[in-house]
């Protein structure tokens, strides 16, 4: 019985792994469409009221942290979308959103652990946690990044396929 059981969840394991490079799209693409949006937001607006903002923040040299931030999110966000150097470009993105939670949400990451809802509801949460799965489990196949690896006959690395 025991063995039945075993092989009923290692077959619905090897099912599950399938759905893991549509997730990894889903997330990609809003994840890197929010990105983008919110750097052509900041590119597309009053850069000097951004750096203001980052100024009331103490973050230093703001104008010059404002104009990285916001080309971070916007190029980082049309690479994510696309699936190229998918893990390379989350490295920014997370230290972006570090960076945004040690500032602006400061308050929100002193209760992580006595009420880690309010950081969770913090709008850099969905994208530090987007990136970090991408960062962590990579693009999946519906990506530059797996089609190459496709490509080039290594299959599907979330499948465990080798081609």
């Amino acid at each position: 019985m025991v063995d039945k059981v075993v092989k009923a969840y290692e077959w619905w394991i090897a099912k599950l792994a399938y759905a893991q490079s549509p997730v990894l799209l889903i997330i990609r693409l809003l994840v890197g469409v929010g990105f983008a949006q919110a750097g052509w937001g900041k590119l597309s607006g009053d850069m000097d009221q951004v750096a203001g903002y980052f100024a009331s923040l103490g973050i230093p040299a703001p104008t010059l942290n404002a104009y990285m931030a916001a080309v971070t999110e916007l190029v980082g966000g049309i690479v994510l979308v696309l699936g190229i150097a998918s893990r390379l470009t989350t490295i920014p993105l997370i230290v972006t959103m570090i960076v945004a939670f040690a500032t602006a949400h400061r308050e929100a990451l002193g209760s992580l652990f006595s009420d880690p809802g309010t950081v969770m509801g913090e709008a850099p949460f969905p994208f530090l946690l987007g990136s970090l799965v991408v960062l962590l489990w990579g693009p999946g196949l519906f990506s530059l990044d797996g089609l190459i690896r496709f490509t080039k006959g290594e299959g599907d690395p979330s499948l465990g396929e080798d081609r």
